[in-house]
């Protein structure tokens, strides 16, 4: 069992970019919502650290946010933040699809 890098390093993004939208623009809802969501993809990647097949908490909080912010990105515009959060949940969705998909290794 490896440690789930990826979606640590997504973890701490979405985290990131809630602290980010807080300082520039003094938004609580995106430090809440960011660290919230930050906080649910970490635990998810905690877990497929433990278990690789055990995705349900990380596809949940990823694709919550590949549609929130992908709703948000097609009525602004931006690529910062809904772009980029929209993208990088997208790819986990990606990457946890193919997860599900992989056969279990016999030791």
């Amino acid at each position: 069992m490896g440690v789930e890098w990826f979606g640590f390093g997504y973890a701490a993004l979405v985290a990131t970019g809630g602290v980010v939208g807080y300082v520039k623009a003094g938004s609580v809802p995106s430090l809440a919502a960011g660290l919230l969501f930050g906080s649910l993809a970490g635990l998810g990647a905690y877990q497929m650290s433990q278990d690789p097949k055990n995705v349900l908490l990380s596809l949940m909080a990823s694709g919550t946010l590949a549609g929130v912010m992908g709703y948000r990105f097609y009525n602004s515009g931006k690529i910062m933040p809904a772009g980029l959060i929209a993208g990088a949940s997208l790819l986990m969705l990606g990457r946890l699809g193919l997860k599900m998909l992989q056969k279990p290794h016999e030791p």
